[in-house]
């Protein structure tokens, strides 16, 4: 069993399909099949369940996949830790992101940070922040700018970046249109559009509408900003979404206020307690200086990191 195996195997366990795994690792697909042939030969039991469309783990494979991270984040570790003994970050950089958070200009940092380690390959990858988060507890991602949406798994912390308010976006004709403030008890009568499962936006909603009494159901899910304004600027319903969502539409769409114990809407960047060098010179780019323990969100919680905003 070689380390290159192991990470074909993760690649394709991570994408779900051999020809973008392939594309990934920058080797043919049929490389990749034969690799992957190789392994499940050696270890005498087959690792995915292939189909046309998509390839899903056997439960060989899902009981691989954790150690297999595991070695090759302790032999990227080893390599790294020689290489900043000579002064360089090599490696990879994995950076995970929740679209539209707003708080950084995401793609022109990848572009300082290739500048300054051009030994260290950037890869990049937008999902919902509760995802997130397992990534960079399990060592798939390095670095992960995440909504703050309470406790956060074994071995990951937190750095807030930016906080700001929850508001009730709505087409202009609508009735909330007029309104100082939106309760949560109006709201749930009300058609939502909101974000896939595990989002930051669609976390908060839900918590928030528990703790009124409430289920939060979207009638309509996105799993970016910009349908979901499309949708509210037809009037298909209104969505819960931080502010800064509003000023993108000032004069198509209407913001509304929630309450003042709505929970807040806090950007954090998330990286595991003994980040990588090549995480730790990034994390050190973003804030210009090195990550300080007290810089740290308190997230033991739901309330201390909302507090710490």
């Amino acid at each position: 069993m070689e380390l290159r195996q192991l990470e074909h195997f993760v690649t394709v366990a991570d994408e779900r399909h051999f020809t973008r795994a392939a594309e990934l690792l920058q080797i043919s697909q049929s490389g990749l099949s034969a690799s992957i042939r190789a392994l499940e030969t050696e270890l005498g039991t087959s690792l995915f369940v292939r189909s046309t469309r998509r390839v899903e783990l056997t439960a060989a494979g899902q009981a691989l996949l954790a150690d297999s991270i595991r070695t090759l984040a302790s032999a990227a570790a080893a390599q790294n830790a020689v290489a900043a003994v000579r002064g360089l970050v090599r490696g990879r950089l994995t950076v995970g992101a929740e679209p539209c958070l707003g708080a950084i200009d995401l793609p022109a940092e990848l572009g300082r940070f290739r500048v300054a380690n051009p030994g260290v390959e950037v890869r990049l990858r937008y999902d919902g922040s509760v995802e997130h988060l397992e990534n960079v507890a399990s060592g798939l991602t390095d670095v992960a700018l995440v909504v703050a949406t309470g406790p956060v798994p074994q071995g990951v912390r937190l750095r807030r970046m930016s906080s700001q308010k929850l508001v009730v976006l709505c087409h202009p004709e609508h009735p909330f249109a007029g309104a100082a403030e939106v309760d949560i008890e109006s709201l749930h009568r009300e058609p939502m559009i909101g974000f896939q499962q595990g989002w930051g936006a669609q976390v908060l909603s839900r918590r928030a509408f528990a703790a009124a009494g409430f289920d939060f159901r979207a009638s309509m899910e996105v799993n970016d900003v910009h349908p979901l304004l499309d949708l509210v600027e037809y009037n298909l319903g209104v969505a819960i979404v931080p502010a800064s969502f509003a000023a993108k539409r000032p004069d198509s769409l209407r913001s509304v206020a929630l309450p003042d114990d709505m929970p807040e809407w806090t950007v954090a960047v998330a990286v595991a307690n003994e980040p990588s060098p090549a995480a730790t010179a990034f994390l050190d780019q973003l804030f210009e200086s090195p990550i300080q323990a007290s810089s740290s969100i308190d997230s033991s919680s739901v309330e201390s990191v909302t507090s710490a905003a």
